[in-house]
């Protein structure tokens, strides 16, 4: 078979830090190379995999719209010319890039790992399609988008190969909170859990450029940084990732939104840490709760919890979530659906 897979530019493929997506993408583009596929990508700059990467656009984030705009031109021009070529085109990307392709006879998934723009999908699904389906990487996820075409749950992975399990932690092991360190992530309430404990917390991920969560950084977490209980390590790549996830003995996931999928939940517990996280999004599809981690409704509920996580077996939460989220499974999952 052999199968496109696209991503928006912005961040290359895979990335060096940030960027969920693109690493999900090369994660399988590797995986579909292993089971005996051709695969091509397009990209980003400096985007590379096991195969042909196709370059285009530019990795800024903060590209103007007449530069997305020049991006989707080029994308279609690109999947049109080729378009006989490919068995699946999977498209992690803008759902735009698939226009001239939707009546076309190869297979074509549109994978979502955000909340879906519903009237993207009222009008996709009112032109001619063939051999489209879209999917989703949480139940949650799905139902924000479910309201036309053909849809299916695949969940997200990760390289568990960069994570070790980690059994046994020191008894003053932190908290850790890891994540773009936005409001709506929640870092307040993990400084605030950590604080009515006693209990250190390494803080860990970027700091927003955005007016509103630079400020909120500035005024809310940095005041409360003293590096001594409260520790700011930085964003961090994926063997730091494994480092200080390891030695935690929870991943407090206060979220104020509802998160589609959350992979740094899978990544804390394949090193074997269990997470606290609030009810929302796919909180309560990913963790299982006394299992590998708690769910709870308030900052109340996440401090009585942390005094429960002795009841949490690490190696069961490390290999349960393996077993559950495994890339080839997965990967797999994606043809299955097409077939």
């Amino acid at each position: 078979m052999k199968i496109l897979l696209i991503m928006d530019p912005g961040i290359p493929v895979p990335p060096d830090l940030y960027g969920g997506h693109e690493r999900l993408v090369y994660l399988f583009a590797e995986e579909y190379v292993k089971m005996g596929h051709s695969v091509e990508l397009l990209a980003g700059p400096n985007s590379k995999i096991t195969g042909n990467s196709y370059s285009f656009g530019i990795n800024d984030l903060k590209r103007s719209k007449w530069q997305r705009l020049k991006e989707v031109i080029t994308a279609w021009a690109l999947i049109f010319s080729k378009r006989k070529e490919y068995d699946l085109i999977h498209n992690f990307g803008r759902l735009i890039y698939l226009l001239p392709v939707l009546h076309s006879n190869c297979n074509k998934i549109m994978t979502y790992g955000r909340p879906v723009s519903r009237p993207g999908i009222k009008m996709i699904n009112n032109l001619p399609t063939k051999n489209l389906i879209f999917t989703a990487c949480s139940n949650y996820c799905k139902s924000t988008g479910d309201i036309a075409g053909k849809w299916e749950t695949v969940y997200n992975t990760v390289n568990f190969d960069d994570y070790n399990p980690v059994m046994i932690i020191s008894e003053d092991a932190p908290f850790i909170f890891l994540g773009r360190l936005d409001k709506i992530k929640g870092c307040h309430t993990a400084i605030n859990v950590a604080l009515k404990t006693g209990s250190k917390l390494w803080i860990a991920g970027n700091i927003s450029d955005t007016d509103d969560n630079y400020h909120y950084f500035k005024k809310v977490i940095e005041p409360q940084i003293d590096n001594e209980q409260i520790i700011y390590l930085g964003a961090l790549n994926d063997k730091q990732k494994n480092e200080y996830l390891g030695k935690s003995k929870a991943l407090l996931f206060p979220i104020e939104w509802d998160e589609p999928f959350g992979m740094v939940m899978i990544e804390a517990m394949a090193c074997g840490t269990p997470v606290i996280g609030f009810k929302r999004g796919s909180v309560p599809e990913i963790i299982i709760d006394g299992k590998n981690g708690f769910i709870v409704e308030t900052e109340q509920e996440m401090i009585n919890a942390t005094q429960r996580l002795n009841d949490i077996n690490r190696n069961e939460c490390s290999s349960t979530v393996r077993e559950i989220y495994n890339t080839s499974k997965i990967a797999n999952k994606y043809l299955e659906i097409i077939n």
